[in-house]
C-alpha cells in the first residue's frame, strides 16, 4: 500500500513535535511540556485519519484546540505537577547503585517527562523516581519459535527463555541428548530489569506445521529436514528471505499460504501469553516484558533486519513479515495501517540492527530518487518510526571502522569486528552479499559516520532522518537472552559453537563464532520499569548501549550547569533542569559555549565476578561547518588509558583503574551557528575476552584448541558503554517542539 501525500505531511509536523524541548526555551518549559504530552497522545490517531484534505483540515482543527487547550491549563498543571513530583521523589531510589548520582530537592522544579503516560492497566510503580532509575534490558534475543535457532538444535521455548530473564530458570543448550533434551545448562548470574524475545517472524507458522505431531504436512519431507536441523535446511530457508518477491514454501503453507499464516496467528498469540505472563504489573514492577518480534529482510543477501517493538499488549492479530512487506517502506505502511492507524491504543517503533552486515544499505538515504519534498517527508517517517537503533551485539560493534579514506584512525575502534581489516570501501554505492561476510563496506555501516552525515541530511532536508538513541543487545539464538558475561560463554547459536573448539573453529558459511562476542545490553533512564516508562525512554532517545558491562553513565549538556557540577549532591537535578540528557536537543546559545558533564560509575559485579574498573570517559564531537563539511573530534575526559597488554592472558586478574569517573568540560571551539552532536565512550580497563577463558578452560582439561595459539585472535579487550547524543541545533535554527 502507499502511503498518502496528506499523511506524510503530518509526519514531518509530528517529528519535529515529538523532539525534546531546547533547553534555551525552558521559559516556556510547563506549558509546552503540556501541548507536547497531549500531542503524543493524540498524534496517532491523527495521523492515521489523515486520508484525504477534508480529514487533515478536521484533525488539524482538532490539534490547534487541543494546543490552546494545554497552553491555557499548563499554569495550573504545572503547580500541581510540582507537588506531585515532590512527593515522589522521597520515594525514590538515588542510591549511587542505581545509577542516581544524588536525590535534590525537586519542589522547586519539574520534569515533563517525570511521570509515564499509561497507555494499560496496571498498578503504579512503588519505585517511581522523577529523576530517573537505571535499567538493564536485552531487546533482542530468540528461542526455538527461531527457524535458524531450531535448526541449530535450540530447544528454549517463550516461557523457558522468559524465566532465564527473570533469574529464575535455566536454560538447557546444544548439543541434544537421545531425548532431545540439552546436555549443557546456562542460568543468569544476574536477572535483567527488562526483555523482548525478537523470534523472526517470518517461519513461525512453518515451524508449528512441521513440529506439530499428526499435523497436514508433518509427515513431509521439508518438515522432516526441518526437524533433523543442520546448516543445509538453515541456509535453505534463509534464502528464500534474500529474495526480492519471496514467497512461502507452497508444499507446506499452500499455494495462498493461507495454512502458514493461520499457523503463525495462533505462534503470535503464544508469544503474546508468555510476555504477559513474564511481564510484572504490580506495584512492585520488578520486570517488564515487551511483545516483540523480528523483521528479516534479506534482500541481495544484505541484513535490512529490525526488532519491531511494541508498547503494550494491543498489537496487530498478525503483524507484517518479509512475505508481506518485502521493504522497510512496506513494513512501515503496514504496521501504520495494522498498529498505528487501528482502533486503541497500539503503539510501535523499528529497531534496525547490525549495520555491519548491510553494506552500506541499513543506513544509507533509500530515498535520493524521489522529489525534495517526499524525500523529507520519508525522513521525517524515519523519525517517527526509528528514534534508536541497535549499535552492539554478539555479531560486532556498529559504533565505527578504522581504514575509510578522509577519516582519522581511533585506535579504540578496533572493536570487535567481523569484517578484515583491508576491505572495499563501497563509496556512494551500496553493496550486496554482507550477511555473508561478503562484498564492500561502507562508512554508513558505521554510527559515528551516520550521525556526521545526519548533520548533512538536516542542512539539505530541514530534518535529520539519523537523529538516533543506540542500545546495546545480545542476538542470543539460544533463548538466553542478557547471558553476556565472558567466563564460562556457552556461545550463541545452538550447535554451531556448542564447544571450545567450535567457537575457534573456522566456521560454516552462517557462522563465524570465532569473530562473535557474548553481545550487549540495553541500558535505559526511565521514571520506572514499566512497558509505558521503558519505551517512553526509548521514544526520547535517553538510553544507552554497554558490550554487556553493566557500566552507570549519565551525561547532560547546557550552559547554564555549574561549573561544581562532579561534587554537587543535585547535580542530577541540575542536570535536566538546566540541561538535556543523553538523547537530547540542545539549542545554541550565541551568548556561552554548552558545558558537557559526565559522571560514570564501574559495574559492581557479583561476588564471584566483581566488575572491572573504569579506565577512560572519552567525548566524540561532530559538527558541520558553513561549507557542509563535517569534522569528527575525540576529547579524553577522565581517567588514563592503559595498554591492553596490560592484562594476563592467563590468570585474567583485575587491571586497576577507577570505580566513579566525572567528568565538566566546555567545548572551547563552539560555534552556535554549527549543527553537531556530543557523544560520550566509557571504557573500562582491559580484561580478558571469552577467548582467554575458552583457552585457559581447555588448558586445564588438557585439550587447548590449536586456535589458541593464533595471534591474530583477540584474547583481551576493552569492555565500554556508549551514550546516545546530544544534538546541538543552531539558535536561528531551533524550533518549538
Amino acid at each position: 500500500m502507499a502511503i498518502s501525500p496528506v499523511r506524510l505531511q503530518f509526519v514531518t509536523f509530528v517529528a519535529r513535535l515529538v523532539e525534546p524541548i531546547p533547553v534555551d526555551r525552558k521559559a516556556v518549559a510547563p506549558a509546552k511540556a503540556g501541548v507536547q504530552k497531549l500531542l503524543k497522545q493524540i498524534w496517532i490517531p491523527a495521523y492515521a485519519g489523515m486520508t484525504n484534505i477534508a480529514s487533515c483540515l478536521y484533525w488539524g482543527r482538532f490539534l490547534v484546540l487541543s494546543a490552546f487547550l494545554a497552553l491555557f491549563c499548563a499554569g495550573c498543571s504545572a503547580s500541581s505537577a510540582d507537588k506531585s513530583d515532590g512527593d515522589m521523589s522521597a520515594d525514590g531510589d538515588a542510591s549511587p547503585s542505581d545509577g542516581d548520582a544524588g536525590d535534590g530537592d525537586n519542589e522547586s522544579w519539574t520534569d515533563p517527562a517525570a511521570e509515564p503516560h499509561y497507555t494499560e492497566t496496571r498498578e503504579a510503580c512503588a519505585r517511581r523516581n522523577p529523576l530517573r532509575n537505571l535499567y538493564f534490558g536485552d531487546l533482542h534475543a530468540h528461542t526455538a519459535l527461531s527457524w535458524d535457532a531450531y535448526g541449530y538444535e535450540v530447544r528454549a521455548t517463550p516461557e523457558e527463555a522468559w524465566a532465564f530473564a527473570r533469574g529464575e530458570g535455566e536454560i538447557r543448550l546444544a548439543p541434544l541428548d537421545e531425548n532431545g533434551v540439552g546436555t549443557r545448562r546456562a542460568r543468569l548470574a544476574r536477572p535483567l530489569d527488562f526483555a523482548a524475545l525478537t523470534d523472526h517472524i517470518e517461519y513461525v507458522g512453518e515451524m508449528e506445521l512441521c513440529t506439530t505431531p499428526g499435523g497436514a504436512v508433518y509427515d513431509s519431507e521439508r518438515c522432516a529436514d526441518l526437524r533433523a536441523g543442520g546448516q543445509n535446511v538453515v541456509t535453505a530457508f534463509g534464502l528464500k528471505l534474500a529474495v526480492s518477491t519471496p514467497e512461502r514454501f507452497p508444499d507446506l503453507c499452500g499455494a495462498d499460504g493461507a495454512a502458514c499464516r493461520e499457523a503463525a496467528a495462533r505462534v503470535w498469540k503464544r508469544i503474546q501469553n508468555a510476555a504477559e505472563a513474564a511481564y510484572d504489573r504490580s506495584a512492585a514492577c520488578a520486570f517488564t516484558a515487551f511483545v516483540a518480534y523480528e523483521y528479516t529482510a534479506s534482500t541481495a543477501v544484505v541484513n535490512w533486519h529490525r526488532n519491531v517493538l511494541f508498547r503494550n499488549d494491543a498489537v496487530p492479530e498478525l503483524p507484517p513479515s518479509y512475505f508481506e512487506a518485502a521493504d522497510p517502506d512496506g513494513l512501515w505502511d503496514r504496521l501504520e495501517e495494522q498498529c498505528l492507524g487501528a482502533d486503541g491504543p497500539c503503539e510501535v517503533i523499528t529497531l534496525p540492527h547490525n549495520s555491519n552486515w548491510s553494506n552500506g544499505n541499513l543506513y544509507s538515504p533509500y530515498y535520493l530518487d524521489e522529489a525534495l519534498e517526499a524525500q523529507r517527508q520519508a525522513a521525517a517517517r524515519r523519525t517517527v518510526m526509528e528514534p534508536v537503533v541497535e549499535l552492539f551485539q554478539h555479531k560486532g560493534d556498529m559504533e565505527c571502522k578504522n581504514g575509510f579514506a578522509g577519516l582519522a584512525d581511533d585506535p579504540y575502534c578496533d572493536f570487535e569486528k567481523i569484517r578484515e581489516a583491508d576491505f572495499v570501501d563501497c563509496g556512494d554505492t551500496p553493496g550486496s552479499g554482507g550477511v555473508n561476510g561478503f562484498g564492500c563496506i561502507s562508512r554508513l555501516d558505521f554510527l559515528r559516520n551516520v550521525f556526521a552525515f545526519g548533520l548533512q541530511e538536516e542542512r539539505r532536508l530541514g530534518l535529520n532522518p539519523y537523529r538516533v538513541g543506540v542500545i546495546g543487545s545480545t542476538d542470543t539464538h539460544n533463548g538466553a537472552p542478557g547471558l553476556v558475561e565472558d567466563w564460562g560463554f556457552p556461545g550463541h547459536v545452538g550447535a554451531t559453537d556448542a564447544s571450545p573448539e567450535l567457537r575457534l573453529g573456522p566456521g560454516t558459511i552462517t557462522h563465524q563464532p570465532r569473530l562473535y562476542n557474548p553481545g550487549g545490553l540495553a541500558a535505559v533512564w526511565a521514571v520506572e520499569n514499566s512497558r509505558d516508562a521503558i519505551f517512553e525512554a526509548l521514544r526520547r532517545r535517553e538510553v544507552y548501549a554497554t558490550s554487556g558491562p553493566r557500566l552507570s553513565v549519565r551525561v547532560f549538556a547546557g550552559a547554564g550547569l555549574p561549573q561544581d557540577w562532579c561534587e554537587r549532591e543535585d547535580r542530577v537535578e541540575r542536570g535536566y533542569r538546566d540541561g538535556v540528557p543523553m538523547g537530547g536537543v540542545l539549542a545554541g546559545d550565541a551568548g556561552a559555549a554548552p558545558l558537557v558533564v559526565v559522571e560514570a560509575l564501574a559495574d559492581e559485579g557479583d561476588e564471584a565476578h566483581p566488575g572491572a574498573d573504569l579506565m577512560l570517559v572519552q567525548l566524540v564531537k561532530g559538527r558541520l561547518d558553513a561549507q557542509g563539511e563535517t569534522h569528527l573530534e575525540i576529547v579524553d575526559l577522565a581517567g588514563q588509558a592503559v595498554e591492553r597488554s596490560q592484562a594476563d592472558e592467563e590468570t585474567c586478574s583485575p587491571v586497576g583503574g577507577a570505580r566513579r569517573l566525572c567528568a565538566v568540560w566546555r567545548d572551547p571551539d563552539f560555534d552556535p551557528s554549527q549543527p553537531g552532536f556530543y557523544y560520550i565512550r566509557v571504557l573500562q580497563t582491559p580484561t580478558c575476552r571469552w577467548t582467554a577463558h575458552d583457552c585457559a578452560d581447555a588448558a586445564q582439561a588438557g585439550q587447548p584448541p590449536e586456535a589458541c595459539n593464533d595471534p591474530e585472535i583477540a584474547k583481551t579487550a576493552f569492555e565500554r558503554a556508549w551514550t546516545s547524543p546530544i544534538w546541538i541545533e543552531p539558535a536561528d535554527r531551533a524550533k518549538i517542539r
